[in-house]
């Protein structure tokens, strides 16, 4: 355990664990801990982990603790190996059992290295390696209780990796120290990933592929805080607002926090949709066109008849609905427009984030203009000129964009308490030829920041 230079006072101690998967709930001491982890990682000593050079950065994790007696320290981890080792001093060791991982993996990496250049085979022998592997994760929790990885996916395969994150080394640490986990904090340092999407010094949520079973069992037996339910905080009945309407269509201006559908899983029915399905009980069809962002508001396009729905989403599909959102960005964005194009796709270890993919992705491309610029900030239109999720957060916030993420993003930039945490990006105005009447439709909506 590491202790503080100036311990905190036992009063500002987390009475209950914040959730790991909630970015807004990082606790002030376990963001101190972090601080002073950053420094040790930008010392003179720790220059051959060469985490500045491109690719090298790292997710690290810090763990606030309590001894038995009641001193409060932290623990702190890494994601995975480090410049090629499991352990390292002072570091988090890994979940597994060292001799029994050795005892598959020495004779498994040699039967790897006899196959040579069969990368077919070698593909082949490293999935029969993976289970056994896997096998020697065990994790703990504060009642005691011992679960094995695999068993914590069962019946899914767990996937690659799981057990390496930052979150789960410190927990199993802490709990074979005796201490008492209260509050974990995780955060990028270094060189942004190959597929842009994490910041030097930003905190993140535990990830959503890898760590919800393991940390929802090793956080048994803690007061903890659950996970944050996103969407599902109280909008006003009279949402959404109607900005245009006539017998076939209507816009209306989405509220941030609003779903545009229904969530996947069934949990989650308050949305645009639904409730436009109650105010037109008579319309056929699925209604919304397209979609928003749950923190994204603005213009938004639903159609009361099947027919019109059709239209407009091949409309949609050419290209010939013009869109102009409108944002304010979290740096200086150098120049005053462009374009932005590079593919995308979903990062499926840690849904719903987004990643910049050349060889998997899509195609997304994206115009902008810079109207203005304050207090570090830039407010920028953009025009995107395809549809992908989270096309314009990425766009913003990648190095391969404009290298400033949306203020307020919560998945790729930074908290904005200042605004209620909202995303600061709203769909300004929608423009199309009306599939039925042949009239040019223009609809707007105030930017309310």
């Amino acid at each position: 355990m590491i202790r503080f230079i100036s311990p905190p006072d036992v009063s500002d101690l987390p009475a209950r664990f914040p959730s790991p998967f909630d970015r807004a709930a990082v606790h002030p001491i376990a963001q101190r801990a972090a601080m002073d982890t950053v420094a040790v990682l930008q010392l003179p000593e720790m220059a051959p982990w060469r985490l500045d050079e491109p690719g090298n950065g790292k997710m690290f994790g810090v763990l606030l603790v309590v001894a038995p007696d009641g001193t409060p320290g932290y623990l702190r981890a890494f994601s995975g190996m480090m410049a090629g080792q499991w352990v390292i001093d002072g570091w988090a060791p890994p979940a597994y059992d060292a001799a029994a991982r050795d005892a598959v993996w020495i004779p498994g990496e040699a039967e790897l290295y006899d196959l040579g250049a069969d990368d077919d085979a070698r593909t082949a022998r490293s999935r029969e390696l993976l289970p056994a592997i896997q096998n020697t994760y065990h994790f703990a929790n504060a009642r005691g209780e011992v679960r094995a990885l695999r068993d914590l996916f069962a019946p899914k395969e767990p996937p690659g990796g799981a057990g390496d994150c930052a979150a789960p080394k410190l927990l199993a640490q802490a709990y074979a120290q005796g201490l008492r986990p209260l509050a974990l904090a995780e955060f990028w340092w270094g060189a942004p990933p190959r597929t842009g999407d994490r910041r030097a010094g930003s905190f993140y949520p535990a990830c959503q592929g890898k760590c919800p079973p393991i940390l929802a069992h090793m956080l048994g037996g803690l007061p903890a805080d659950p996970p944050p339910v996103f969407g599902a905080a109280a909008i006003a009945e009279s949402e959404p607002r109607v900005l245009y309407e006539d017998e076939y269509l209507v816009v209306v201006d989405k509220p941030c926090g609003l779903l545009s559908v229904p969530g996947r899983s069934g949990l989650l029915r308050d949305s645009v949709s639904t409730r436009l399905r109650v105010r037109y009980p008579d319309a056929t069809g699925q209604l919304v066109v397209h979609r928003l962002d749950l923190d994204t508001s603005g213009v938004l396009l639903a159609a009361k008849r099947a027919t019109t729905f059709s239209a407009l989403q091949r409309l949609f599909s050419l290209g010939e609905i013009r869109k102009r959102y409108v944002a304010w960005l979290d740096g200086e964005v150098v120049g005053d427009e462009g374009v932005i194009d590079f593919p995308m796709r979903v990062d499926i270890d840690d849904r719903p984030r987004q990643i910049h993919d050349p060889v998997h992705g899509k195609a997304a491309v994206t115009g902008w203009q810079v109207l203005a610029r304050a207090g570090g900030r830039t407010k920028v239109a953009f025009t995107p000129h395809t549809g992908r999720t989270h096309q314009l957060r990425v766009h913003a916030s990648n190095p391969l964009g404009l290298d400033a993420p949306i203020v307020g993003d919560r998945l790729y930039g930074r908290r904005a308490p200042e605004y209620g945490e909202r995303l600061l990006l709203h769909a300004e105005s929608l423009a199309f030829t009306h599939p039925d009447t042949g009239a040019e439709v223009v609809v707007t909506s105030v930017v309310p920041f």
